[in-house]
């Protein structure tokens, strides 16, 4: 169950950064016991690799906190975020230990899977929010919403990995935090729609 749970933690991670968890997990797996790669995912603790997407992060990080250039981020991030999601929880073992499943071990993809539609969720919602917060605070906003993203990917990701239990409970404040950001584009979305033409 803990190995599950560090793989959704890393997954809603990369949701919101794709390059925080994987930097995360490479280091811990190269520095720590408190990451062991499976088989097949010893690349993600080459050095080399890591510098790679040490500079896609930096990269990230500043293009996120531009307003319009955000947007522009995150729909080329559609297919990283998802991609990184599938990554890091098929690279913590999550598939082989989630709830002791052999089908999960003879079924890789499903692995991938999760992680995927984990990812691919958190970052539709990240993506949907940002030009309401953008067009909110005339683009103030951007650096702000973006720095607390990479706080929070950088956060879930350790708490996924040292402490799997505080995952159901950061879960359950983002799936909070989703639900009012949903009824905030919404009601945006409608006060657009409803102004007079002109």
């Amino acid at each position: 169950m803990f190995a599950a749970l560090t793989g959704l933690g890393l997954s809603t991670a990369a949701g919101l950064n794709a390059y925080i968890p994987l930097l995360v997990v490479g280091v811990l797996a190269n520095l720590t016991d408190a990451v062991k790669l499976p088989d097949g995912y010893d690349w993600l603790s080459n050095w080399g690799v890591l510098a790679v997407i040490a500079v896609l992060l930096v990269a990230e990080m500043v293009l996120d906190k531009v307003p319009v250039v955000d947007s522009v981020n995150d729909a080329i991030q559609t297919v990283v975020r998802p991609a990184s999601g599938g990554v890091v929880f098929s690279a913590t073992n999550a598939a082989a230990e989630l709830d002791g499943s052999t089908w999960m071990t003879a079924n890789p993809w499903a692995s991938w899977l999760l992680g995927i539609v984990v990812a691919l969720a958190v970052h539709a919602l990240k993506s949907a929010t940002r030009p309401v917060i953008n067009a909110g605070t005339a683009g103030v906003g951007a650096p702000v919403a973006s720095t607390a993203e990479d706080a929070g990917a950088l956060g879930m990701s350790l708490i996924a990995v040292f402490m799997p239990l505080l995952v159901i409970v950061v879960l359950a404040l983002l799936a909070l935090a989703a639900w009012w950001a949903i009824r905030r584009v919404r009601r945006f979305r409608a006060r657009k729609q409803s102004r007079p033409a002109g």
